[in-house]
């Protein structure tokens, strides 16, 4: 493994794809930070890492704060190295009923599906458009594009997210910072979307079709790709499902 001094800063990244994610860019040569409320949820993928011999760390942030990116952005640049690859990549995935949709429902999935995202793309943008380079990533889902019945919160959030990350491509892309959006119009195949379907559906996820749902080293490889891409070709936006997925 080759390694650079470029580092990858990965905001709301969880055990699923904010992990493969994490796996992508080390085992590559960067140095990868991984920035969620509680860093010590990532102990075991730190230890794992370091293991292999790659440079990663954790960050406790509450990315609904303004504050706390700040410092969080502050702090990865002086102590860690310059930024080339943000990822926002919170969730939120609520669904209630409309009339059981409260305004606590409502604000809270706003902010982790979108307000948060502003926060760290706009502090990317603050340390790379300095510099004239820079990758930052998003992740989207179904909600961006469509409305689901029992999801008005979280289609209202991942929508604004959407709206937000398409100005900044327009914005920031003549300026050498490539912002892409990844819709991922699938099921994720990890160990809470498993639970989901047991408790909501009854049903056993090992039991599907091979790739029915989409792999969490697919999303990874997928946002590796689009960093590696030329200039006179960037994705700005790019949906993936499986094969099977009804759209």
């Amino acid at each position: 493994m080759e390694k650079s001094n470029k580092v990858a800063l990965l905001v709301a990244a969880g055990d699923a794809v904010g992990a493969a994610v994490a796996r992508k860019f080390a085992t590559n040569g960067y140095k990868v930070c991984i920035a969620r409320r509680d860093a010590e949820k990532s102990q075991a993928l730190i230890d794992e890492l370091t293991e292999q011999g790659c440079d990663i760390r954790a960050f406790s942030v509450d990315a609904r704060k303004e504050s706390q990116v700040q410092e969080l952005f502050a702090r990865v640049e002086a102590e860690v190295g310059p930024i080339e690859v943000s990822l926002y990549n919170g969730g939120a995935n609520i669904k209630k009923p409309l009339l059981e949709t409260t305004e606590k429902i409502f604000h809270r999935s706003w902010e982790l599906a979108c307000f948060a995202g502003f926060l760290v793309g706009r502090e990317a943008a603050r340390y790379m458009v300095p510099r004239g380079r820079g990758t930052m990533l998003f992740t989207g889902a179904t909600s961006s594009l469509r409305g689901g019945a029992g999801y008005a919160a979280f289609s209202a959030a991942k929508m604004g997210l959407r709206g937000a990350v398409q100005a900044m491509a327009r914005e920031l892309g003549p300026l050498n910072i490539h912002v892409m959006h990844l819709i991922i119009d699938a099921g994720v195949d990890s160990a809470e979307i498993h639970r989901r379907l047991a408790v909501e559906l009854g049903i056993d996820a090992s039991k599907l079709p091979p790739d029915s749902m989409t792999k969490t080293a697919s999303i990874a490889d997928t946002y590796w790709y689009v960093h590696q891409q030329p200039r006179d070709a960037w994705t700005h936006e790019m949906d993936i499902r499986p094969a099977i997925e009804k759209w």
